[in-house]
């Protein structure tokens, strides 16, 4: 029986929520399950992750495959790391102690660097939201004196320029009449 880590949808139409469960590969995907290890909320920013380390570490331990998204949350979630670490332990290349002391100081640089990214992103949302809506008009600035006479120039020549069409003869075309 190939037992695999993945995720179990729930959450109504186009609000995904989701199970992370241990199931049986052949089961369908929002089917039965053997137990469940946590959950999994994309729709927050960053995405709410809760899971249980230990049970997700026994099953890892016991040959359950997780998918390609399980795999990056157990990533991000320090899973995979830990059973890294106690592989190590298991081959002799260190005591359980300092496992534990690698695994510790990685969590609460990890845990620093979320709430990092956290409070960017909390900043950015509360900027966004200050910024006035009502843009600032321009000032007009005032036409020179100087440009003023210019203009009457120009009312003059366009004068000119339509006398001599006036003076043309007109001449009136019917057709024949057939």
């Amino acid at each position: 029986m190939a037992v695999k880590i993945r995720l179990q949808r729930h959450g109504s139409k186009k609000r995904p929520f989701y199970f992370i469960v241990v199931a049986d590969g052949r089961s369908p995907r929002d089917g039965k399950f053997i137990q469940k290890l946590g959950s999994y909320n994309p729709l927050t920013v960053p995405a709410t992750i809760l899971i249980d380390r230990q049970k997700a570490l026994d099953w890892l331990q016991k040959g359950a495959q997780p998918t390609d998204t399980v795999r990056r949350i157990l990533s991000f979630k320090g899973v995979l790391f830990l059973k890294h670490l106690l592989r190590g332990v298991g081959l002799g290349l260190f005591d359980e102690a300092a496992a534990m002391e690698k695994f510790t100081t990685w969590s609460t640089e990890h845990d620093a660097s979320v709430a990092k990214r956290q409070g960017i992103d909390k900043k950015a949302k509360q900027d966004k939201r200050n910024v006035p809506v009502v843009k600032k008009v321009e000032e007009v600035v005032a036409v020179p004196v100087a440009e003023a006479p210019v203009a009457e120039e120009v009312v003059a020549e366009t004068a000119e320029v339509e006398a001599p069409v006036a003076d043309t003869p007109v001449t009136d075309e019917t057709p024949a009449a057939e």
